[in-house]
């Protein structure tokens, strides 16, 4: 019998002994390859935080005691651990098992998570809600390195220290985000992993030192900086400064290790950090090797590690990719930005050509903003990449620190729309309705590959905050013909016919045509427009084309809130152009995951229910 048999519901892995408990590592780890290797998902996080969740679950009661996760995509073995190792057939499927913690899917998931640095301030939160209310269980907020990078762990820590009662953060120091980690706390962190092999070296042993992660990085900073030696030299300095115990470090793959200072930490009285050191994608050769492929995955060939599905055309990211590049070879003044996603964003290529010209800040997306407004004020033409999720992020410092001084920052806003399985956190749904509010911002969306080159083209040399967002996905490459030069606030008419208009904004684009296609089969004569700009709206070319037409349907992947379907109903009525307007977006709500398909039928983007929903309109008038 499988020792992952006998788990099959919240604290059943304490009913095993030692030898069972290393066992059940191993069957965790074939059984996550062999679910993700199906459905997709993120892989090497999970494979470095098996014994790590597994150490936790011991010393937990659940759901009693709060187990709060950070960014929560390496929470797949806590997923297990607590009886939903069954429905991993359907993780990150339409109306099946998140791939993130999820309060309304169990009552061991403490806190719905998705996006970065954010679980320390939760679990103070729980920490001091259990003072006051005079409850009694643990709290353990689990932290990555890489979130660490983020200023929301700073803040919260520089609170924690105030606190009496424990509250346990563990540390998971895996070396990476999803890429490498930068910066100065990275560093920190290297020494700390090294600190034991520091007083060797004052001995004269240098060979611990080359055994450990950093160990050369380490030789060469001391012999560098030898003033620094004694502050090197102290493990935890900069938590104990901060009035935080800190434990550590241990071998995060050791349960024995981990359960034994685990028994420490829960004996503190106030905030104490777990110091955890683990390997990324441990016991899977190739997410070893290659941790950031293996981040976030689609379905992959087991032996080999491919992909199952080989990318046949280029997606956004692609394009965006390869065109910075051009740009940069060509304008030594533009510069490039990235908030730990040099991947992910496509910025890869750029930072590899021109090291000096590109920025990784960390997953920080707020200092982004603003050192990016550093450098326009400075003359410098920066690209800020980000997902349209985590731009959110940044708000406060778009509007003041980018848009009051009208500085010509550029936003390359990746992921935008609907993004699929990763669900709620991180649709990119809100963008053009927060973009379009601010004083001073233009905001743009390609019909397809070639626009989005053009636009990015444009954008650099705006004298002036441009937003210009894509979509996750294949690059379509439909209307190719049709090419109009960009210009400032100025759409694009494809179709030129009667009755019904509609207007279509980025990737839309795509769905609008099969629109028109679909109401002239059912004999109805269709306008179509690109829309390109969302702020400033054109205008002209709406009041023109809703004079001439008994309807305008508007056509957005966003909330309908404060989008672009609203800021032409808006436009119209206070023209006094009394046209019909139907809009076409998302409504009051947040999206789930499942594919994008899966999710446009269900919310009625799709091409069959707009048509619908158009004709039972236009046949109302």
């Amino acid at each position: 019998m499988a020792i992952l048999d006998k788990i099959n519901q919240m604290n059943d892995i304490k009913d095993l002994n030692s030898q069972e408990l290393n066992l059940l590592a191993e069957e965790i780890r074939q059984f996550l390859v062999e679910h993700i290797s199906v459905t997709g998902g993120h892989l090497a996080s999970n494979l470095g935080a098996v014994e790590l969740t597994m150490a936790l679950h011991l010393i937990c009661n659940f759901p009693k005691d709060k187990l709060i996760w950070d960014v929560g995509h390496q929470s797949y073995t806590h997923k297990i651990l607590t009886g939903r190792k069954n429905a991993f057939d359907t993780l990150r499927q339409f109306g099946g098992l998140s791939g993130f913690p999820k309060r309304s899917e169990s009552a061991c998931d403490s806190f719905n998570t998705g996006h970065s640095s954010t679980s320390i301030s939760a679990g103070l939160g729980f920490a001091e809600a259990r003072e006051i209310l005079g409850e009694d269980y643990k709290v353990i907020s689990v932290i990555g390195d890489g979130a660490f990078t983020g200023g929301m762990a700073y803040e919260a820590l520089n609170n924690a220290s105030r606190l009496k009662t424990n509250f346990i953060i563990v540390l998971n120091d895996n070396k990476m985000s999803i890429s490498e980690n930068v910066g100065g706390f990275s560093t920190h962190l290297a020494a700390l992993r090294t600190a034991e092999a520091y007083q060797d070296f004052k001995s004269g042993v240098h060979s611990s030192l080359n055994k450990l992660p950093y160990g050369d990085r380490v030789i060469r900073r001391i012999q560098k900086t030898k003033s620094s030696l004694k502050q090197l030299l102290i493990p935890g300095m900069m938590f104990e400064n901060l009035g935080v115990t800190y434990l550590g470090p241990v071998d995060g793959h050791n349960i024995e290790d981990m359960l034994r200072i685990m028994r420490e930490a829960v004996k503190v009285n106030g905030a104490v950090v777990v110091h955890v050191l683990t390997e990324k994608g441990k016991g899977y050769t190739p997410a070893e090797r290659y941790p950031a492929k293996f981040h976030g995955t689609a379905a992959f060939d087991i032996e080999s590690g491919q992909l199952k599905k080989v990318k046949e055309k280029a997606d956004y990211t692609d394009v965006f990719s390869s065109v910075m590049k051009k740009i940069g070879d060509q304008d030594p003044s533009v510069v490039a930005v990235t908030a730990a996603m040099a991947d992910g964003t496509g910025l890869k290529r750029f930072r590899n050509a021109f090291p000096d010209r590109f920025f990784d800040v960390g997953i920080a997306e707020g200092h982004a903003v603003t050192f990016s407004a550093g450098l326009a004020a400075q003359g410098l033409k920066p690209v800020f990449a980000v997902y349209s999720s985590f731009l959110q992020r940044g708000f406060d410092q778009i509007v003041h620190d980018v848009c009051m001084q009208k500085l010509p920052v550029t936003f390359a806003i990746d992921r935008a729309g609907l993004v699929g399985a990763d669900g709620e956190t991180h649709q990119g749904i809100f963008d053009l309705s927060y973009l379009s509010m601010m004083p001073g911002m233009t905001v743009m969306a390609p019909k397809n590959k070639w626009e989005l080159a053009a636009m990015l083209r444009w954008a650099v040399n705006f004298e002036g905050p441009v937003a210009l967002r894509y979509s996750r996905g294949q690059a379509y490459e439909g209307l190719k013909n049709y090419h109009q030069k960009i210009a400032l606030g100025k759409s694009e008419k494809i179709y030129d016919e009667s009755q019904i208009a509609l207007f279509a904004v980025g990737n839309m684009m795509e769905t609008a045509v099969k629109v028109h296609d679909l109401l002239k089969e059912r004999g109805y004569d269709c306008t179509l427009v690109n829309a390109r700009f969302v702020k400033p709206l054109d205008t002209e070319m709406l009041f023109e084309t809703a004079r001439e037409h008994l309807m305008i349907a508007t056509l957005e992947d966003n909330v309908i809130k404060g989008g672009y379907g609203e800021s032409v109903m808006a436009a119209l009525q206070q023209a006094g152009i009394q046209t019909k307007v139907e809009m076409f977006g998302i409504r009051d709500c947040f999206v789930e995951q499942g594919s994008v398909e899966q999710l446009r039928r269900a919310i009625g983007l799709d091409a069959e229910s707009v048509t619908e929903q158009i004709i039972r309109g236009f046949d109302q008038i």
